[in-house]
């Protein structure tokens, strides 16, 4: 009997090691191929490119290449495992965005944790991409990272631990707080988390109308408040005012408990103390932050949402990253702001309200699913949202002025 951890290694290694391979997208079998594609015939689009360097776009794949690049500081729930260990998930990385978005991939594994050799690093190579997807660096590393370069590039720079998770659970939020009959502007949040994810979360929250007054930031040390002083600039920014220093003190009365931390953090009694149809996003993976049976069984009357795809409302970041980075580059976008995210989130959660085809009820063995308490979000096979994602994504790059072509 096969087991996961057998299965997975086998699938890594047979039949040929790796999930990635390039292939070519011309003819190169006659002479006259072989004129055209290098000496002497490649140097009439270098020469092109040297007068207008945005024809590189015309004359080579940059423009549908997105660089994966890591330097294993924050894999998966490993922790820092180093450069070389993080390559099987930029590889697989670089597999989803083919695989939904037909997004080409180079995956980049840089041994290096200084910040400002890493950001050169990456600045340096920036020329071969449309786009860059950085992952699984550390906070607040990689706050750090992706502001710097996006203030030094055209191109698309985007955390995708940050702004993918943030994208697509700010899809599921919205749509339980309209199950539940709240509204955004008056939720008290509880986001247990105080990394890359949970801030992103937070920050687009608040840009959607999350009230900062309404959110309390849990670390490891507990609640993130003003009377702390071991804060770094990104928790500092949502220090509060208050005595509260438990997880425990701050679910009374939540109405979001927003999870992106470990297992079995949220215990019966803050899950019991929370206000009138709670919602619990408990996106801890493998394990949440509260088990879905117990929580169910605590309280009749949840939402819940987790990072697993064996319950109801999973928080799945390919929902996001492959159509985003699709859109942005379909427009040459010259970066992923606000109002490109908030179009992604609001684009996935009119998606689910929507009815469902066939091929995915299939594809879940189910005979029905609609729009409700456990299906807040679309599933990863819907063939719609290679169609819909995109399209909102470029419709803001253009309205917002970051595109540079339409």
């Amino acid at each position: 009997m096969s087991d996961l951890r057998t299965d997975a290694l086998h699938y890594h290694e047979l039949p040929e090691p790796g999930k990635l391979e390039t292939g070519l997208t011309k003819p190169c079998e006659t002479q006259r191929d072989l004129s055209l594609a290098y000496s002497p015939g490649v140097a009439e689009p270098v020469r092109e490119i040297k007068q207008n360097p945005s024809d590189a776009y015309k004359y080579t794949g940059k423009g549908n290449l997105v660089g994966v690049i890591s330097n294993g500081t924050a894999v998966l729930g490993l922790g820092n495992t180093g450069a070389l260990a993080s390559k099987p998930v930029m590889e697989g990385k670089g597999m989803l965005f083919k695989r939904f978005a037909n997004i080409d991939v180079f995956d980049i594994e840089v041994d290096c944790n200084d910040t400002t050799e890493l950001i050169q690093t990456i600045a340096n190579i920036a020329p071969t991409f449309g786009g860059i997807n950085l992952e699984d660096i550390a906070a607040p590393q990689c706050f750090e990272v992706e502001n710097a370069l996006k203030s030094m590039l055209d191109i698309p720079v985007f955390h995708d631990d940050q702004h993918g998770t943030a994208i697509v659970a700010s899809a599921g939020l919205m749509n339980a707080l309209e199950l539940q009959h709240k509204k955004i502007e008056l939720a008290r949040i509880v986001c247990v988390g105080a990394g890359a994810a949970g801030i992103a979360c937070m920050n687009l929250l608040m840009a959607m109308g999350a009230q900062k007054k309404n959110i309390i930031l849990v670390d490891s040390q507990g609640i993130v408040s003003t009377h702390r002083t071991n804060l770094n600039p990104y928790k500092q920014a949502f220090a509060l005012e208050t005595d509260k220093t438990t997880l425990a003190e701050a679910m009374e009365n939540a109405d979001v408990f927003f999870g992106v931390s470990g297992k079995d953090i949220l215990t019966q009694e803050m899950l019991q103390s929370m206000a009138a149809n709670p919602i619990v996003f408990a996106m801890a993976n493998p394990d949440p932050e509260i088990d879905p049976n117990l929580a169910h069984k605590t309280r009749d009357d949840l939402i819940m949402a987790t990072g697993r795809s064996d319950y109801p409302n999973q928080v799945n970041n390919v929902l996001g990253f492959p159509y985003i980075f699709r859109g942005a580059l379909d427009v040459r976008a010259k970066e992923i702001n606000m109002e490109m995210q908030i179009a992604a989130v609001n684009a996935l959660r009119k998606l689910a309200h929507s009815s469902v085809p066939q091929s995915v009820l299939d594809g879940y063995g189910l005979d029905e699913l609609c729009y409700g308490k456990e299906y807040i979000l679309p599933k990863p096979n819907d063939p719609r949202l290679i169609n819909v994602i995109p399209k909102a994504i470029s419709q803001a790059a253009i309205d917002s002025g970051v595109a540079q072509i339409n």
